[in-house]
């Protein structure tokens, strides 16, 4: 029955499929809630039928050769499952963010944008550089923008006060915007001025049953057979 109700669902995504560009400067190597949010959302994208590349900034890693690279990840790679991911040479200024300047990205966020046809531009994170500057360069080149904001922010600290007067200029040209909770939701209002129409609350979730255990491979000699598990959730936002 569930089967045959997903199946009209599939089928109308598949004959309305999208080019979307994810942009962030934060996804793997490093690993974080953002990187791993980008990168499921990516996957069940291209799951039903729509074309997504990630852009983000290139990542200097441990050596793996003799030959010394000043980056390791950079240029244009494909993960497993046909995720093709743009690093970009772009400078970094401090905890792997961009250096913003609005102008220096412009080109070659512009040729990945008309080379793979991107319709969408969807930016991830508020102290994401290179996140605002996409939403500012879609809305020069005409595309759809839409942005997601994961956090929470002050109002009374100056880093939260240059942070917020930056985010009422980028998502003054936003299409739409995806907040993970209520309290994000209205936070996010607060702190850009923006019209409550256009921001969504799509909230973050967790798929118990890729973490239920298999109780026939318990050691029975070490643990007495229950009928019920015992789980146990450590997490920083529940």
């Amino acid at each position: 029955m569930a089967t045959t109700q997903l199946e009209p669902a599939v089928a109308e995504s598949k004959s309305r499929r999208h080019r979307i560009a994810m942009v962030c400067d934060f996804f793997y190597p490093r690993l974080g809630g953002v990187e791993m949010h980008i990168w499921s959302l990516a996957y069940h994208l291209m799951r039903l039928g729509h074309k997504v590349v990630v852009i983000t900034h290139a990542y200097k890693c441990p050596a793996t050769s003799s030959i010394d690279h000043k980056f390791k990840r950079a240029g244009t790679r494909y993960l497993p499952g046909g995720l093709k991911v743009y690093y970009c040479p772009f400078l970094q200024m401090v905890d792997e963010d961009c250096l913003p300047t609005f102008t220096i990205s412009f080109p070659l966020l512009r040729w990945i944008f008309i080379r793979e046809g991107i319709e969408i531009v969807h930016a991830h994170q508020a102290t994401s550089t290179l996140a605002n500057e996409a939403v500012v360069y879609a809305a020069e080149l005409g595309l759809a923008s839409v942005y997601t904001d994961h956090s929470l922010f002050g109002f009374d600290d100056i880093a939260s006060i240059i942070l917020n007067r930056v985010m009422k200029v980028t998502m003054s040209t936003v299409s739409a915007a995806i907040c993970v909770s209520h309290t994000c939701r209205d936070n996010f209002i607060l702190r850009t001025k923006i019209m409550p129409s256009i921001v969504h609350v799509i909230p973050n979730a967790v798929d118990p049953s890729k973490f239920t255990p298999d109780p026939s491979k318990r050691d029975k000699e070490r643990y007495i057979i229950q009928d019920f598990l015992n789980h146990l959730s450590i997490s920083r936002i529940l």
